[in-house]
C-alpha cells in the first residue's frame, strides 16, 4: 500500500488520560507520530486533537476506528492536504550582530512573511507562520547566523468544508437521542 502524510483530527472531552489513550494506538501500530497539538475546539466543552502521521490509508482507517472506540472520544476523522488548511508556527533566536553583519534581516521578513518579535543587543527573535517546507527553507537560510534557539509547533488545521463535521456528527447522534425517548 501506498504511504502518504495524513491528519488526524480527534474530537472529545478535556479527560485525562485521553491523550495517553490516542499515541498509544499509534504506536501499537508502530505508526510515528510527526506532531500533535491539542486545543479547544469551535464546541464548548470539546477539545481537538490534531496529529499528523505518515502511513497507508488501510492503516490510518483502522486507527481511527480504534480511536473512536474510546469512552471519552466523540469522533475521529482523516484528511490528507488537500482536504484541509494548515499551518504551523516557529520561532528563531539568532544573535543580533551576525543578522547586522550578514544584513539579511529585511530580506527574511519580506520573503518568508516573517516578522520580528524582539531585537536587543544580544538576539532578535524572528516569528513564521507557513508550511513546513517554508519554515524548514527559512531554518537554511538563518543557519550561518548561528541560530541560538528554534521551535516550532505541531499542525494546526481546519477542514475545507462549510461546516464541522463533528457539528454534524453531534446532530445526528441528538436526533436518534430524542427519537429513543419519544419511543
Amino acid at each position: 500500500m501506498e504511504k502518504k502524510f495524513y491528519t488526524v483530527n480527534v474530537y472529545s472531552e478535556n479527560t485525562v488520560g485521553i491523550l495517553n489513550q490516542v499515541t498509544n494506538v499509534f504506536t501499537r501500530r508502530q505508526v510515528n507520530i510527526e506532531s500533535l497539538t491539542v486545543s479547544r475546539s469551535s464546541i464548548p466543552g470539546v477539545h481537538k486533537y490534531t496529529i499528523t502521521a505518515t502511513t497507508d490509508e488501510e492503516t490510518i482507517a483502522k486507527m481511527v476506528r480504534q480511536i473512536e472506540r474510546r469512552i471519552d472520544v466523540l469522533k475521529a476523522f482523516y484528511y490528507l492536504d488537500d482536504e484541509i488548511i494548515f499551518q504551523e508556527i516557529a520561532l528563531y533566536k539568532i544573535p543580533t550582530d551576525k543578522v547586522m553583519e550578514h544584513g539579511i534581516i529585511e530580506q527574511v521578513v519580506r520573503r518568508y512573511n516573517a516578522r520580528i518579535l524582539e531585537m536587543n543587543r544580544g538576539y532578535t527573535v524572528i516569528e513564521q507562520t507557513g508550511h513546513n517546507e517554508e519554515i524548514e527553507q527559512l531554518y537554511r537560510d538563518l543557519e550561518p547566523t548561528g541560530i541560538l534557539q528554534f521551535v516550532r509547533s505541531g499542525r494546526i488545521s481546519i477542514t475545507k468544508s462549510s461546516i464541522e463535521r463533528l457539528s454534524n456528527f453531534l446532530a445526528e447522534m441528538e436526533a436518534k437521542r430524542l427519537a429513543s425517548e419519544q419511543v
